[in-house]
């Protein structure tokens, strides 16, 4: 079976059980470490009491208060306390829907009209690519190490701690700004309905914000359960959706006619579209496979990336799952479906049912549900009640995108106290095993959604800089996954060992993770390009230029402020592969006895299964 050398604590000199490293028999609201006995109200009450043997943090070892001591934070992100109730049915639907949210539904459509339907599909392609190598360094990492932080905690021991520090508070910042951002998408998107657009927006986000806050005070396994079903119901309207868009391409929808690639040639839009029946101008609907050139490709990249978004948290989840080994691979192999099918052959239903030149999909900001292709598609058909059940949809992945907000940012601030990266007090971990004052920030940092009371205008304005703020943040994280992976793969020959210790191999190797960093890179250039010279750069005033290269580019001088003094402060070296930490929080795993059972249990499978299990 497995043995994890972390459960030795060095302070005690004893075996710690189970639960430090996080306990499978805890109750969402009991003490997981007191007697059973006692009102429900007393054991609700014991379980926000601190963990007993959970620790803030544990004392550093360095003797210099200005060095950073990276073998006592490795030690403690594997020993964080956390609850393991999440099972595998939950990381494979954290996995397959864990993402798809506004970005898909909604801000794809903007998507379209800036770079047309070339560009569209390439662009996810890309970043489908790119995410699909990224996905597959971490579900090599995280099953080796299922440590609190993930991602963040391997950029700080195999690259350098300095940038783990940035790494951790580029992804808590992504995902505490997307909560109140995805809860204004959501209030945005009930205005779809003329009942729901007469009551004040600042009521409908109250609501939804104690919905979201209430799910992940259930714990991890609240979180999993809420995510499970988001995900069914987001799985199930994107298949629908495709299987309607098939049948309306080919002429079965009410108003009939066949449509085909129409609308991938240039200016072939007929006078009878419905948008010209909506009041736009005649004529003035252009199509084409491409708007704006290559840099039109380049503008969509933020978009794909953005959308892309939270494909990594099945990583995250890794250190609260109840057996990472078995259900992290399951979980990894699935997300190239989820792109291929989610993404890329929704998309490409959706370009080919409406044409890039649709005024109608700029919308009036990037949360408006109105301005998604999805339902302008729909709408186009004639079908009375389908909008209506997409905007629900819609509303459904908003809340589920704002639901993992809160679990991604709460986990990476407590995995940063872990490593005295934060406040030591966002380390706390309740007996229930939930980051609780992690969560209480998390929470709080939503109520900026409240600036829908201050009017459209000032509500766009600061959804536009949250946008900001989050949507090119997930790049850095990507390529510090891909870099880490090439890092650790070196160190792992370095010290002695081979690939057959290891229970999980990222099935595109280093190759995949060179390939996933390189494309990164190609990214942050190719956005820097585009945000410091727009399309229509010779229309902008200087104070335009400024404005739309920080709206695009925000994160990179946020990463680079974060980095830099604290490089500078702590001077942090950059990890060799003799000195990285291979043993902290390591699985160690029976490998040859695993694969052995595992052949054998695929042997008495099904022929289709057993194909099946190749793939998924």
């Amino acid at each position: 079976m497995s043995a994890a050398p972390s459960d030795y604590d060095p302070e005690k000199n004893l075996t710690l059980p189970s639960s430090v490293g996080g306990s499978t028999d805890r109750n969402d609201f009991a003490p997981g470490h007191t007697e059973s006995n006692g009102s429900w109200g007393t054991r609700f009450i014991d379980s926000f009491k601190r963990d007993p043997n959970a620790h803030v943090t544990k004392p550093a070892q360095a003797t210099n208060p200005r060095e950073y001591d990276h073998a006592a934070a490795a030690e403690r992100t594997a020993n964080s306390g956390l609850a393991t109730k999440l099972k595998g049915r939950h990381l494979q639907m954290i996995a397959i829907g864990g993402s798809i949210g506004t970005g898909l539904f909604v801000t794809s459509g903007a998507a379209l009209s800036t770079g047309g339907p070339g560009s569209l599909i390439i662009s996810f392609a890309v970043i489908g690519v790119l995410m699909f190598c990224t996905v597959q360094a971490l579900g090599e990492l995280a099953v080796l190490f299922p440590v609190a932080g993930s991602f963040s905690a391997y950029s700080t021991r195999f690259l350098d701690p300095a940038w783990g520090f940035a790494m951790g508070w580029n992804y808590a910042i992504q995902w505490l700004v997307v909560l109140p951002l995805e809860i204004v998408a959501a209030s945005i998107t009930l205005s779809f309905w003329p009942g729901a657009n007469d009551t004040n927006k600042a009521a409908w986000v109250t609501i939804f914000l104690v919905v979201i806050v209430a799910i992940n005070f259930f714990g991890v396994r609240g979180y999993g359960e809420a995510e499970f079903v988001f995900a069914i119901i987001k799985v199930v309207a994107v298949i629908g959706f495709i299987i309607l868009g098939i049948i309306l391409n080919c002429g079965g929808g009410p108003d009939g006619g066949y449509i085909g690639g129409r609308y991938w040639k240039s200016n072939n839009v007929p006078a009878n579209y419905p948008g010209y029946q909506m009041g736009q101008p005649a004529g003035s609907i252009v199509s084409g496979a491409f708007n704006s050139g290559f840099k039109g490709l380049c503008s969509v990249f933020v978009t794909a990336a953005f959308s892309f978004a939270g494909t990594e948290l099945v990583g995250l989840a890794a250190a609260e799952s109840e057996n990472p080994r078995k259900s992290l691979p399951t979980a990894i192999k699935q997300v190239f479906w989820r792109i291929c099918l989610f993404y890329i052959v929704s998309l490409t239903i959706v370009s080919l049912l409406v044409p890039y030149g649709d005024a109608r999909l700029l919308g009036d900001s990037s949360s408006d549900a109105k301005a998604s292709p999805f339902v302008i598609a729909i709408n186009n058909a004639g079908i009375e009640v389908l909008p209506s059940v997409m905007n629900v949809v819609i509303l459904i992945a908003v809340l589920s995108v704002g639901n993992s907000s809160i679990y991604g940012s709460s986990r990476t601030l407590a995995a940063l106290a872990e490593q005295n990266q934060a406040p030591r007090i966002l380390a706390y971990i309740d007996r229930a095993g939930r980051p609780l004052v992690a969560i209480v920030v998390a929470s709080a940092l939503g109520l900026l959604c409240y600036v829908v009371a201050g009017g459209q205008e000032d509500a766009n304005t600061a959804l536009n800089w949250l946008y900001s703020l989050s949507g090119l943040s997930s790049i850095f994280t990507w390529g510090s996954i891909c870099l880490a992976h090439i890092r650790f793969r070196s160190a792992w020959k370095k010290q002695g060992h081979s690939l057959d210790e290891l229970a999980f191999r990222s099935q595109v190797g280093v190759i995949g993770s060179w390939v996933g960093f390189i494309l990164n890179c190609l990214v942050l250039v190719a956005q820097f390009w585009t945000a410091a010279w727009p399309i229509g750069y010779g229309t902008y005033t200087a104070a335009g230029i400024a404005q739309n290269f920080f709206l695009a580019y925000l994160a990179a001088p946020v990463v680079i402020l974060f980095y830099i003094p604290y490089k500078i402060y702590y001077r942090t070296p950059f990890m060799k592969t003799m000195d990285m930490d291979l043993q902290s929080g390591r699985k160690v795993w029976d490998t040859p006895a695993l694969l052995e059972a595992e052949r054998v249990e695929r042997a008495q499978l099904p022929r289709w299964k057993r194909i099946y299990k190749i793939f998924c």
